[in-house]
């Protein structure tokens, strides 16, 4: 990936480089805000380091940042004063407290990888799923995903997106053929739509791979709790695999919006007499 860091601090500037540099990303950097705003409007950036002192406000550098481009950098703040509950108000997606540790960054690029990687999966439309029995086309799942980023940016909403797929597919695929991938791929689709609750938004990302979106949440805990919930449901799928000697791996994964950190990850295993393994990753 390509990084910007905009920081008059050169220490916490060649920290954060050589962390980055180290991880086999590429990195530019600029200490004056206003240049920095050229760099971006000739050059596309997947991630933006910036630290908005001696402003008090983040708000007014983020949104101008967010305007000079018309895609989704993922936007970090670094500060030795702005709490993160702030800085996703000023609409970054997450931020780092100075001075940097070198593990707190090496997960803050994880996250900005995965939540990129996810805007592009969902926005590739060169394979869609349309809705059917109950589960929405991925193209829709789409335009509600980037509407959780924009409404994260704008009223520090956090949306979360709970991904469940059969992680082996193309194994199966190769080794036991197109109809028993197919044939599980269904299964799965049929139980998720059985054990989906009325107010789940659920949909088909992939040939093997579903989301569930969870908006608003009430309580704090309540994404975790649904994650675990339907990993526990999956448990009492016993018919994912008509072939005696597949093995279906499926997991599932709650994703936040807009930090893109991964909360939770269950990993189930299953064969013809139903699961035979079940695990935290």
């Amino acid at each position: 990936m390509k990084f910007l860091i905009i920081d008059r601090d050169t220490v916490t500037t060649e920290l954060v480089k050589m962390k980055l540099q180290g991880l086999g990303h590429e990195v530019v950097e600029q200490p004056v805000k206003n240049d920095a705003m050229e760099y971006i409007k000739r050059d596309r950036f997947d991630g933006i380091f910036l630290d908005p002192a001696p402003l008090n406000n983040a708000r007014p550098i983020v949104a101008g940042l967010r305007r000079a481009v018309n895609y989704m950098p993922y936007v970090v703040l670094l500060s030795e004063q702005i709490a993160r509950e702030e800085g996703l108000k000023a609409g970054a997606n997450d931020v780092i407290s100075k001075p940097v540790a070198g593990d707190t960054l090496t997960k803050v690029v994880e996250n900005a990888a995965r939540l990129i990687g996810l805007v592009e999966h969902l926005g590739n439309d060169k394979e869609d799923f349309p809705s059917a029995g109950g589960i929405i086309a991925k193209s829709a799942v789409n335009q509600l995903f980037l509407s959780a980023i924009e409404r994260a940016d704008r009223y520090a909403e956090t949306t979360f997106a709970v991904f469940i797929g059969i992680d082996n597919y193309q194994e199966i695929f190769d080794l036991d053929g197109p109809t028993a991938a197919s044939y599980s791929a269904a299964k799965l689709s049929k139980y998720l739509v059985r054990i989906r609750r009325q107010s789940d938004i659920i949909a088909q990302t992939g040939k093997s791979e579903y989301c569930l979106l969870l908006q608003r949440p009430r309580y704090d805990t309540e994404p975790l709790e649904a994650a675990r919930r339907l990993a526990d449901s999956l448990r009492g799928l016993t018919d994912i695999t008509d072939i005696q000697h597949s093995r279906v791996n499926v997991s599932v994964r709650l994703v936040d919006v807009p930090s893109g950190n991964e909360h939770a990850h269950y990993e189930l295993s299953y064969d013809l007499n139903g699961i035979i393994e079940q695990a935290i990753a």
